[in-house]
């Protein structure tokens, strides 16, 4: 009995196994399978699954290179193919059958829906292959409505750019128009090019290129090159050649010009490099771009998004919709750029870059109170409506190699603060209670040095004189009293001390400053040096102006802030000083510019109280050596705190070291009273 059993067995498991290799494929089964390859976008595999007709009408690879280009143009992502699978497939016995499918997908225009229906045929290939079932493939598979020869067209309508306004609404980065320039082919002969050329900035080989153009004709306007509109004389120059034509064109005009050049940046055409970091955030070949400062910082907001319309062009002579017609299969409406306004005065960014004179250096300027940024000067500067519309290729070299670095923008690099530091170092001390106001310090001559383990480093000071004071330390900017403070006040408590003071901490600021920071204290020597503003501490000028601010806040200390949305007077650290502190360090830099020995005397305005510090900061690589100087000063005036300025120049050795930015800023105050 268990031997028939066992034998039974066998053939139903035999006879299993021959039903189920039998068994043909179902064509939901098969269609299933070519679905899962789509969303994949799997094209190239989708065509085995084609049946014969459908290949006799396009060939593998151009199936897979024409459907992986359409769905590469448009942007397809979150392609979701979708079929359903009836529960009794009363087809599976037919030569034909047919399914409904669902096609979703985000396209640059915008959402693509559709539902369509596939056919699909049992077809017999070779004695090879078994009977199995094809997709019928047609056009209308991937859109509605496309069919064989249509093809598919991107309709783009530019958005407006931003534009970027001061406090007062005057535009610093608007929207304008410049002169198009360019020839009618076929017409310019050496005499005309030996004069076009130069007035162009362009070489006779950059024109003969432009005009070798594939599509260009004799007879057609062909554009050289943008010119502004302010440059009068050469305009009237270039049309009077007879082949010479202009016609205004859309342009970005930056009314401030170098005044506001590094702030503010200028915009060019889109590279192959920056459009491939942008490729998922709507940047298209076609689009202008930031290429510095906030036109750069800012791109996303100003640029807005273009609109785009997906159409489906009808092959001409087609019997559905008329010869050359359109079906919109997504479309998308344009959405211009967001304008964006500053807490910068346009006439004061100007005024103080014009103070400056060209010197090289940084200035800015801030209402201490509220933190509003109402300046941010880099000197020397260039031209950003020439830079805008294109810098020849001698005027870009010119810049680069010009030893006043124009193209680097001061205000956001950090520098050695010098003796500005020395407000900071006492407010450390006092707050440690490592130095008091009333303490006097005996310091004979003009060199000194912790003890014999210095070997031969010195720390020196200007004026000499015994006993001093925090006050005295002040007036005369003391090298030796602060560094002694900061060695009194310990290199761990320092440096607590300068970081309640953010340095060390990335500012959030909506232009990019470099960190400030506190750099190496491992000796005494160093953090000696550090004290009064040299060793390796850095700042930049931004933070500068706002670790003054808790003189005028009762200690705290104001967040600078840049963009007129932003809320004003926030507190980026409270209690960086006590309020007792923070007036007696207050008082003494009134008597820096106030007393008759101060330092910052050349600035004092007998109706316009400042209060300020002076700083030069020398560059060397050892001590003895004879480096560079950068000289600084930053005031404000203590009966109405609502202008702070800091101005750093460099190369001030054998010129006056800091009195020179004391006597530019003393005639900023003095146009801004």
């Amino acid at each position: 009995m268990k031997r028939l059993m066992g034998g039974v067995l066998a053939v139903l498991v035999v006879a299993l196994i021959i039903t189920g290799c039998s068994k043909e494929p179902t064509p939901q089964d098969r269609f299933s399978d070519y679905i899962a390859l789509w969303n994949q976008q799997r094209f190239d595999k989708m065509y085995d699954y084609l049946s014969n007709d459908a290949k006799q009408k396009i060939t593998k690879d151009e199936f897979t290179s024409r459907y992986q280009k359409i769905y590469q143009d448009l942007q397809i992502k979150d392609l979701k193919i979708s079929f359903k699978k009836p529960k009794e497939d009363k087809q599976a016995d037919k030569e034909k059958a047919q399914y409904s499918f669902t096609a979703k997908m985000s396209s640059i225009a915008g959402p693509i829906q559709f539902t369509q229906t596939a056919k699909l045929l049992k077809e017999d290939r070779n004695e090879n292959e078994k009977t199995n079932w094809y997709v019928d493939w047609n056009t209308e598979y991937i859109f509605p409505k496309l069919k064989e020869g249509d093809t598919i067209g991107l309709n783009t309508i530019a958005p407006k750019r931003g534009e970027i306004l001061d406090r007062n609404g005057n535009g610093l980065a608007v929207n304008g128009q410049a002169y198009e320039v360019g020839v009618i082919a076929g017409e310019v002969n050496e005499p005309v090019m030996a004069q076009l050329a130069p007035l162009l900035k362009m070489t006779p080989e950059q024109i003969n290129k432009a005009l070798s153009a594939s599509w260009v004709k004799p007879g057609l306007f062909v554009p050289l090159k943008s010119v502004s509109m302010d440059d009068t004389e050469r305009v009237a120059q270039l049309v009077a050649l007879e082949p010479v034509k202009t016609r205004k064109v859309e342009a970005r005009i930056y009314p401030f010009g170098q005044a506001a050049a590094q702030l503010i940046g200028y915009v060019g055409p889109i590279t192959a490099d920056e459009l491939d970091k942008r490729k998922d955030k709507g940047y298209t070949s076609r689009d202008v771009i930031g290429k510095r400062g906030l036109e750069q910082v800012l791109d996303e907001r100003l640029k807005g998004t273009s609109g785009v319309k997906i159409v489906i062009k009808k092959k001409a002579g087609g019997n559905d919709t008329g010869s050359g017609s359109e079906e919109v299969l997504a479309e998308k409406p344009v959405a211009d750029g967001k304008n964006v306004k500053l807490t910068i005065d346009g006439g004061m960014q100007k005024a103080i870059f014009d103070e400056m004179g060209g010197e090289a250096g940084a200035a800015a300027a801030m209402n201490p109170v509220s933190g509003e940024t109402l300046a941010l000067v880099s000197s020397p500067s260039f031209d950003p409506n020439q830079a805008a519309l294109g810098f020849s290729a001698d005027e870009w070299k010119a810049l680069q190699e010009d030893a006043k670095k124009p193209l680097t923008t001061r205000f956001k690099q950090d520098y050695a603060p010098g003796s500005v530091m020395k407000a900071i170092t006492a407010s450390v001390g006092l707050e440690s209670g490592a130095i008091s106001p009333g303490d006097t310090v005996p310091i004979l001559g003009k060199k000194w040095q912790k003890d014999a383990s210095w070997g031969g480093y010195f720390v020196t000071r200007v004026h000499e004189g015994s006993p001093i004071n925090l006050e005295k330390a002040f007036v005369f900017s003391d090298n030796i009293y602060f560094a002694q403070a900061a060695l009194k006040t310990g290199k761990d408590a320092f440096a607590n001390g300068l970081k309640k003071f953010g340095f060390e901490e990335e500012l959030t600021y909506p232009y990019p400053l470099e960190t400030s920071r506190i750099g190496a204290l491992e000796s005494d020597i160093s953090l000696a040096d550090t004290g009064y503003g040299q060793g390796q501490i850095q700042m930049s000028i931004v933070h500068l102006l706002a670790s003054y601010t808790p003189f005028m806040n009762n200690g705290n200390m104001i967040k600078p802030i840049l963009l007129d949305e932003e809320q004003r007077s926030q507190v980026w650290r409270e209690a960086v000083v006590s309020s007792e502190h923070a007036g007696m360090v207050a008082a003494d830099l009134r008597k820096v510019v106030a007393d008759t020995g101060g330092t910052g005397h050349a600035a004092d305005m007998a109706d316009y109280p400042l209060a300020g510090k002076t700083g030069t900061a020398e560059i060397k690589q050892k001590q003895g050596e004879t480096g560079t100087e950068n000289g600084w000063f930053i005031a404000y005036n203590t009966n109405s705190p609502s202008l702070m300025v800091a101005m750093m120049v460099e190369g001030v050795q054998g010129r006056g070291g800091s009195q020179v930015p004391v006597k530019k800023v003393k005639n900023i105050f003095m146009k801004m009273k």
